[in-house]
């Protein structure tokens, strides 16, 4: 195995949790859970890639037990008899591959699903009853609202450790709940969730604290974050390292284990004047461990590669150009001189269960391609 390559392949420590590797696989919907039930097709999905070498596998987003949750008919829950004895199948496969597994806690606020057109959750929540920036949709939620927020993201830590999944990750990117409330654009409120971007903190740091009372302090909790949202994809929470970290301190001092940092491209810097991306400045400025993504072994964004963004002139659909050796041997660069601590990678373990394997055996010719039509099925 190359010497950079190997970096991907030593263990990490999460809260004392052991991970085989630094691999990670990404979260993705795939909306496959009939009324909410993961079936045993799902539980085949994910053992596939714990079979394949993947150290952390972060499911699909789940939904907490709240009516608005979800904008598709087939996300997964997790609250519910049948939807967890779904999940512990699930877990039970992927632990019997020697696998590790957290669950995405997810509920989607006033982000519209996918489709022509698309489309709102039924009376959807907000912080401030906004889609984005001056686009109405419903009415700011109440501080009753809230509390039954917390107390649904807080039920649904515990039963996922209930069911024996090793952790979990709350949802706090790309423009949903939580995210509504870190982005100015969407949280006009006048109240204690509202101010500057640190005020603008203390749902998700309510949310992360009670999670933490209920699973207590052995069971690993990670919050994902992104700068870009579904709403506008130039948009940023912070322009600066000051302004960032006074983003995450409130977030690190509430609990949390890892920051999984969302960017679209991981080689891309997130501020002038250093190359380090969104990870390595969270990790510089946390001192958490941080997890880095984005178009991980191929060329192309992500919403290119989905039919949603039209593809730039250097770009190739589905990432068929990629040179998958050249890219990897940046990551394991910066991997290697700390700027993060484990890599998730989201599309390619869609094409390839066998990933992580081929990659760690320097066979990169093996890799099968991501195109859109590996979304219609639990390959």
């Amino acid at each position: 195995m190359p010497t950079s390559i190997a970096e991907l392949f030593k263990p990490f420590m999460l809260n004392g949790l052991t991970l085989p590797n630094r691999v990670v696989m990404a979260p993705m919907t795939r909306n496959f859970s009939p009324r909410g039930v993961p079936g045993p097709d799902v539980a085949a999905y994910y053992r596939r890639r714990a079979e394949g070498g993947v150290g952390l596998i972060i499911t699909e987003g789940t939904s907490p037990n709240h009516p608005q949750a979800a904008n598709m008919p087939q996300i997964p829950h997790i609250y519910g008899d049948e939807a967890l004895a779904g999940w512990k199948r699930v877990v039970d496969a992927v632990h019997a591959a020697g696998g590790r597994i957290f669950s995405q806690l997810w509920h989607v606020g006033a982000v519209q699903s996918p489709g022509d057109p698309p489309k709102l959750p039924a009376s959807p929540i907000s912080p401030s009853g906004l889609l984005k920036p001056d686009t109405k949709i419903g009415e700011p939620m109440t501080q009753a609202d809230i509390d039954a927020m917390i107390e649904a993201y807080a039920e649904g830590a515990k039963n996922a450790q209930r069911v024996g999944f090793d952790g979990v990750e709350i949802h706090g990117a790309h423009g949903y709940l939580i995210d509504q409330f870190f982005w100015d654009g969407t949280n006009r409120r006048t109240d204690k969730y509202d101010g500057d971007l640190a005020h603008r903190t203390r749902f998700a740091v309510e949310i992360i604290q009670e999670c933490r009372r209920r699973t207590g302090p052995s069971f690993p909790i990670q919050l994902r974050f992104s700068q870009w949202k579904l709403q506008d994809y130039a948009a940023r929470l912070a322009t600066t390292p000051d302004e960032l970290s006074r983003f995450l301190e409130p977030l690190a001092a509430a609990g949390i284990d890892a920051f999984h940092c969302s960017t679209r491209k991981f080689w891309e810097p997130e501020f002038e004047g250093s190359d380090l991306n969104l990870a390595g400045w969270t990790k510089k400025l946390s001192g958490k461990p941080t997890i880095t993504v984005g178009s991980v072994s191929l060329d192309v964004d992500f919403m290119v590669s989905l039919g949603r963004m039209a593809a730039p002139k250097s770009g190739t659909a589905g990432g068929k150009g990629a040179d998958p050796a050249a890219g990897m041997e940046r990551l394991t660069e910066m991997l290697a001189r700390g700027d993060f601590d484990l890599v998730a990678v989201g599309r390619a373990l869609l094409a390839d269960p066998g990933w992580a394997a081929k990659v760690r055996g320097g066979r990169f010719s093996e890799l099968l391609p991501f195109t859109p039509d590996v979304l219609k099925t639990l390959a």
